[in-house]
């Protein structure tokens, strides 16, 4: 049985599609970009953070292959494509987004079905639980303090002194707030980003099939065992 559990946020304990893809187009829409994606366009985006996930709306706006999306953002590939976007330009687009996703975060967001009961039974269990998210760390501590408020031991969200995953900086942080060994560790996420996240922090990962990702991507991305129901990452961690 692993002593900690550590969990992504969007796409693996929190449904937050929706309210992210109002806020990417309420964004876009005010600094005169594209507008009108739809949810399962906008779940491609995010994984990375949110300034990754405007480059690859300001991509897909220009006519970006999006069967190479996800190699926006990846720090292992060297983009050879002339980029459609500036740094000042996401930089203007991401100062709209966060005050107003701050905001309107829990407006249709909520857990996954049997997430709550399952955080529940690791904790009876004396597993340790915490948040580590790519999402900033203010978003990431308001949805916890709603619908999680005393559950999870720790949380945190993307700041500017750590590097984002998959870089360990906000693992290694996690697990020295818990105390814990890092053999004792269990990540747990939605996304290519979070195998590559636990490869990095030397950690197991346990990828789940109902967040941002489908379960045959997850499969072409090499992922260690997926899991398809609270249920399913509940006996994973405790076995």
């Amino acid at each position: 049985m692993y002593t900690a559990a550590i969990f992504d946020m969007d796409g693996t304990i929190l449904d937050t599609l929706d309210d992210l893809t109002e806020a990417m187009n309420y964004a876009l829409a005010q600094t005169g970009h594209r507008h009108n994606y739809s949810s399962d366009l906008v779940r491609r985006f995010f994984g990375s953070g949110v300034t990754v996930a405007i480059q690859r709306a300001l991509a897909t706006e220009s006519g970006f292959d999006l069967d190479r999306l996800e190699e926006i953002g990846d720090p292992n590939i060297v983009m050879k494509d002339p980029l459609p976007w500036t740094d000042e330009e996401v930089a203007r687009i991401q100062a709209i987004y966060k005050p107003y996703y701050d905001s309107h975060c829990a407006i249709h967001t909520g857990p996954y079905q049997g997430i709550n009961e399952m955080i529940s039974s690791l904790k009876k269990a004396g597993v340790k639980t915490a948040v580590v998210s790519n999402k900033p760390d203010s978003a990431v501590q308001s949805l916890c303090q709603v619908h999680f408020k005393g559950i999870f031991d720790f949380a945190l969200g993307e700041k500017k002194d750590l590097r984002r995953k998959p870089a360990p900086d906000m693992v290694d942080t996690c697990i020295r707030a818990l105390g814990v060994e890092a053999k004792d560790c269990v990540y747990i996420g939605d996304s290519e980003v979070d195998i590559a996240t636990a490869q990095s922090s030397h950690i197991p990962c346990i990828s789940v099939d109902w967040g941002f990702r489908s379960h045959a991507y997850l499969e072409d991305v090499k992922a260690d065992v997926i899991a398809s129901s609270a249920a399913d990452v509940a006996k994973l961690i405790m076995e």
